[in-house]
């Protein structure tokens, strides 16, 4: 029964995360317990459960005697987290660009190719999969445990941001000139150029990101 009990409340969180990530949720907003358990047909024992797991993951903020809030990331976060994610993606560009087959190479051609397609046409959330599918290749090539730990973990505050960035002017055609700089230095098995390559995609979204508030706020108040 215990078992049960514990696949239930992992089922009720993915539920959840999936919903937060789709923007279900404002941020900031209240999570009320009665009215998720009505409409997950659950108890309050495997949704609160649940809530204590994204609220590990940063997604959920908890009050004492309130309840759990849906996480505002902030200008100071996305500052904080970017560099840092910055190097350990770049860390697994070094590592894929030594450890990548030709049969991997050309994997990541298809993707790169489908990513450029999408590119062109404007598709944003297509661009925006293919744009993730490819990361997962290199993490998955750098075949590094704790790398790829690190970065899941960073990855799921970042997700309720970073998918915006490719609204910025300009943005779009930038990150796929980044991301054939990165593929070029991983198709000559340029470790350097690879981390660093990747160091600056990573860095040029966070720009991105702080151009979209900039003009927004500046919209605000016109």
């Amino acid at each position: 029964m215990r078992l049960v009990q514990n696949s239930l409340h992992q089922e009720v969180a993915a539920t959840l995360r999936e919903q937060i990530f789709a923007g279900l949720y404002a941020p900031g907003s209240f999570l009320d317990e009665l009215v998720l358990c009505e409409r997950l047909q659950i108890s309050r024992t495997p949704l609160r459960e649940a809530l204590k797991v994204l609220t590990a993951e940063g997604l959920l903020r908890h009050e004492p005697r309130r309840g759990c809030f849906i996480s505002e990331v902030t200008e100071k976060d996305l500052d904080d987290i970017f560099p840092v994610i910055a190097l350990l993606e770049g860390r697994c560009a070094f590592e894929a660009a030594r450890n990548a087959t030709d049969a991997d190479l050309a994997a990541l051609t298809t993707l790169h190719e489908r990513l450029n397609s999408h590119a062109q046409a404007s598709r944003l959330n297509d661009y925006y999969d293919t744009n993730f599918a490819i990361h997962e290749a290199i993490i998955t090539l750098a075949d590094n445990r704790w790398l790829a730990m690190a970065i899941a973990d960073l990855r799921k505050i970042l997700k309720l941001a970073r998918s915006q960035q490719l609204h910025a002017p300009g943005r779009l055609a930038q990150s796929l000139s980044e991301h054939m700089a990165v593929f070029a230095a991983l198709k000559a098995r340029d470790s350097a150029g690879a981390e660093a390559a990747m160091r600056t995609h990573l860095t040029r979204q966070r720009e991105a990101l702080r151009e979209l508030a900039r003009s927004q706020r500046t919209k605000v108040l016109a």
